[in-house]
């Protein structure tokens, strides 16, 4: 039945509604649908842990001995308050905000089926195409008061119990308080957009699915998937045509200059996914024949709808990508890997050359060179693994002999390298240095950095 016939049929079992009364307006429906998803306890929960635990979590690892290095810019969490904010936002790519968008939209609809309310909310509003936008942005705004709290609270925590020092970025260089405040905050914003797509997902299995709660789970396992699809070694083009890696793109913002073709192009195609998962929801739910009791979903047909959309977009993303970028492999090549080690020694060094009180040399002088290998020399050197290894050779003023330094690296396959020294010890060995907020590990011992992976091969 279609959606005026079904309005119609709904609304004239209503003895009070007389024909061509005056619809409900936006607001105020939108008013309703928002104090219906505030006043759920669930909901409040989530509320009051999203602007406290941060915060808590963060001030209380920056007080600990042992830092969550496994994670980008953990290891600076003794460093700067700063750090905090960017280590939550990197476990809430991976398991919080997917997991908020399953609880605020991915019931959003099928709780109704559950109720047993479409009949009285379609005689009082007398549009489902109110109801559903309504819905949609009731959902969002309640995320969108999530994702402050994470950000509000973790920042707090941070620059309270650390303080307001520079951060390292992933390639080594310092960004003064104002800059990095800037940065976090783009990072965050970069996280909303694969947030939006999840949620219109999670639209749209609540639309499909009916009164099952599995659509509750249609977030999470997206989620799930998409980072299980990243963890593969996938040519650059399909990983940045997933939503999921917005995720992961902000670590550009960190570098110098600041890499923003990828976070551009995963934000854009994150936003097509939300566009096309909501208007495939919308579609589905105001075709919805309301007056059949026995029908609590789109059922089958309704599933084939929904999900075909969603793999054209992926082809169709994963072209449009592979064509404006030319990496179509997996965007990891021996000369991006190695430098990228120099890059980072050379910030690196300068900093270490600071805190010992030596004297000031700059990139320039340095004239940091890598020379990396894989598996010995017996695996061709590209592509994402742990059996990197780099010899780093620098040079000082007055000095004949260069300096050289081995490390052990790990590359990832979103780029992240993490390097491990594995001497000089007087070099990259843990060793303790003087820094304004105390002693920290030498900062050459353990180092992170971050491929461009649309870079030329040869960059």
């Amino acid at each position: 039945m279609s959606t005026v016939a079904a309005g119609k049929a709904v609304a004239g079992a209503g003895p009070a509604v007389a024909v061509g009364a005056r619809r409900v307006p936006v607001g105020r429906v939108y008013r309703f649908e928002l104090v219906k998803l505030v006043s759920q306890w669930r909901i409040r929960l989530l509320v009051l842990a999203c602007w406290a635990l941060p915060g808590l979590f963060v001030a209380a690892v920056a007080q600990q001995g042992t830092l969550p290095s496994d994670t980008l810019f953990g290891r600076w969490m003794h460093a700067t308050g700063w750090a905090g904010p960017l280590v939550v936002l990197g476990f809430a790519g991976s398991w919080a905000l997917p997991l908020l968008t399953s609880v605020v939209a991915g019931d959003v609809f099928a709780a109704e089926d559950r109720l047993g309310t479409w009949r009285h909310l379609l005689v009082a509003v007398r549009s489902p195409r109110r109801i559903f936008l309504a819905k949609t942005l009731a959902s969002a705004t309640v995320l969108a008061l999530l994702v402050a709290g994470l950000v509000a609270s973790s920042t707090v925590g941070g620059l309270a119990a650390v303080g307001d020092q520079p951060l390292v970025g992933v390639d080594g260089h310092q960004l003064a308080p104002s800059d990095s405040a800037t940065s976090v905050l783009l990072a965050w914003a970069c996280a909303l957009a694969p947030t939006l797509a999840l949620a219109a997902l999670g639209l749209l299995g609540s639309v499909i699915l009916g009164r099952s709660p599995m659509g509750l789970l249609v977030p999470a396992l997206s989620a799930v998937a998409m980072q299980l699809a990243q963890l593969l070694p996938l040519p650059v083009a399909l990983r940045l045509a997933l939503p999921g890696y917005a995720f992961v793109s902000w670590n550009g913002l960190f570098a110098d200059p600041a890499r923003l073709t990828e976070p551009l192009i995963a934000v854009a195609v994150s936003l097509l996914w939300a566009v096309v998962a909501g208007t495939a929801a919308y579609l589905l739910f105001v075709r919805r024949d309301f007056t059949n009791g026995s029908e609590d979903g789109g059922g089958r047909r309704a599933l084939v709808l929904g999900v075909a959309p969603l793999a054209g977009l992926l082809v169709l993303a994963f072209g449009a990508v592979a064509v404006a970028a030319p990496s179509t492999g997996s965007g990891i090549t021996r000369a991006k890997v190695q430098r990228t080690v120099a890059t980072v020694f050379a910030h690196l060094y300068r900093l270490q050359t600071e805190r010992l009180h030596r004297p000031a040399v700059t990139e320039a002088d340095l004239r940091v060179t890598a020379e990396c290998s894989r598996g010995d020399g017996q695996v061709d050197p590209e592509g994402p693994g742990n059996d990197w290894r780099c010899a780093v050779t620098w040079h000082l003023p007055g000095t004949a002999a260069p300096g050289t330094a081995v490390y052990q690296l790990d590359v990832a396959s979103d780029g992240r390298v993490t390097a491990d020294g594995d001497g000089p010890k007087e070099v990259n060995g843990y060793f303790l240095v003087h820094t304004p907020t105390g002693d920290a590990p030498n900062p050459l011992w353990q180092f992170d950095g971050q491929i461009d992976l649309l870079a030329p091969a040869t960059g």
